[in-house]
Parts: C-alpha cells; sequence; structure tokens
C-alpha cells in the first residue's frame, strides 16, 4: 500500500535517534500518523513545525499500518509567520484542533481545502481570526455537526438571527431569544453573510459559538479537552486586542 499526495504538518516527535512520528493531514488520504526516517534531523526539524506544507510518499504493508514515508517541503513555510506571535498561535490552535477532532484514515478534502485557506488568510492580523471561526464552522460540519443558522428554532423566520440554541445548534432571532438571552449563544451578523462586516467582539462571541459546539459535540464524547493550542490563541488574540 503507498500513495503521494499534499499534506499539511499537524505535529510531530521525536522517535530514536533519528526519526520522528508525524501526524498529517493529507489532501486525499485524511489525517496519518506515519514514521519518518530521518525526521529529528536539523534538516528536517524546520519543516515539521505544525502547519508546514510537505508533498508526502507513504508507504506500507497495510493500510491500517502506521507505514514510513519520505516528507519535501512545499510552498510556503511557516517562517512567514515569524513576525506575527499571535498568527503563530493561531496556526499551532488550527493544528490542534484538526489533530484532536478528525479521525484517522477518513477522507477530509473539505478540511484540507479549508486550511489552505486559514493559511494564506494568517499573514493578516486583521483578517484571519474571523476566518478561523468559519474554519472551525467548517470541520463542525464535516464531521457531522453543522450548525443550523438559516432561521429562527421558534419562529422559523430569516431576519435577525442574533442566538444559537448551546443545546440544538440551531439559530434563534433576536425577538425569539430575548427571554432566553442569558442561556444562549450570540450569534455575530458575520457569519450569516459575506457581506457583513467584522464588528468589535464578534471575534470572542464567535469562538465562544465554535468552542462550545466542538468541545460538547467532539471532544468531549472523546473525554478530551479542548486543546490548549487553542486557549492560549484565544489569550494572545484578547492582549493584541483582535478579540
Amino acid at each position: 500500500m503507498e500513495f503521494e499526495d499534499d499534506a499539511f504538518v499537524l505535529a510531530a516527535r521525536s522517535h530514536g535517534d533519528t526519526g520522528a512520528v508525524v501526524d498529517l493531514l493529507t489532501a486525499q488520504h485524511g489525517r496519518r500518523m506515519t514514521y519518518v526516517p530521518g525526521g529529528a534531523s536539523r534538516k528536517m526539524k524546520p519543516h515539521l513545525q505544525p502547519g508546514s506544507r510537505v508533498r508526502v510518499a507513504w508507504r506500507a504493508r497495510a493500510d491500517s499500518q502506521l507505514g514510513s514515508a519520505r516528507l519535501e517541503p512545499s510552498g510556503d513555510d511557516v517562517s512567514q509567520l515569524f513576525d506575527s506571535a499571535v498568527a503563530l498561535a493561531g496556526l499551532s490552535a488550527a493544528a490542534a484542533v484538526v489533530q484532536g477532532a478528525l479521525p484517522e484514515r477518513e477522507a477530509e478534502p473539505g478540511v484540507f481545502a479549508a486550511m489552505e485557506a486559514l493559511m494564506l488568510a494568517l499573514t493578516d492580523d486583521a483578517v484571519w481570526p474571523a476566518v478561523f471561526i468559519r474554519f472551525e464552522l467548517g470541520l463542525l460540519g464535516s464531521l457531522g455537526f453543522g450548525l443550523d443558522l438559516e432561521s429562527c428554532a421558534v419562529s422559523g423566520s430569516q431576519d435577525d438571527l442574533a442566538w444559537v440554541s448551546p443545546r440544538t445548534g440551531r439559530a434563534v432571532s433576536r425577538t425569539a431569544g430575548a427571554p432566553y438571552a442569558d442561556k444562549l449563544l450570540a450569534l455575530p451578523p458575520f457569519l450569516l453573510g459575506s457581506q457583513a462586516a467584522v464588528v468589535e467582539g464578534d471575534v470572542g462571541h464567535g469562538l465562544a459559538l465554535t468552542g462550545h459546539f466542538l468541545e460538547a459535540w467532539v471532544f468531549h464524547p472523546r473525554d478530551k479537552p479542548l486543546p490548549p493550542a487553542r486557549d492560549w490563541m484565544i489569550e494572545r488574540l484578547k492582549r493584541s486586542g483582535l478579540l
């Protein structure tokens, strides 16, 4: 069994004296853990940072095995983000969320494409936090937990949607949700259409929204917490005035 594919590095750890076990998000073959000979070398280490784009040639006797892989750098590496600590925090958080949320060996081309879009956005600190929230919404959808933000769960109206039920993931209009506002999650308007601007407070509300459902529907059932890297990203955003 073998394949070649494009991939993003999600995580890596040394294995033995010279190798590394690397967690990859591939374009067509899903999330894969694999052994990379020479992965602990000075030459390879810079390319095994979370978010690094690589070309992978993977081989194993059976698809269920760890196998071994040859990695080659592909496209821009994460060094383009070295001037922005907050962007690096966002990249680490995205990699950690994907690693913790996706099962192995299930093709997720939509998640890979979303990761590509996020990587492009990370060069602009004014833009990428909103893209990150859409990235997490897309990840929830890919896992079968998409939120229903089309109409009010109570009235069916598509107007003035302002809340989301933390139990069902369905939108609620401002009027219908007013009596229960303290129990509902805020719905940032920019998530309802591409024309809506991101205003102060939207990023915080958006991350609270996606974080709630990732925790409740994805991580908690697997007895996992949300990745610490995501908490660190939120703290960085807060310190930078971007939350």
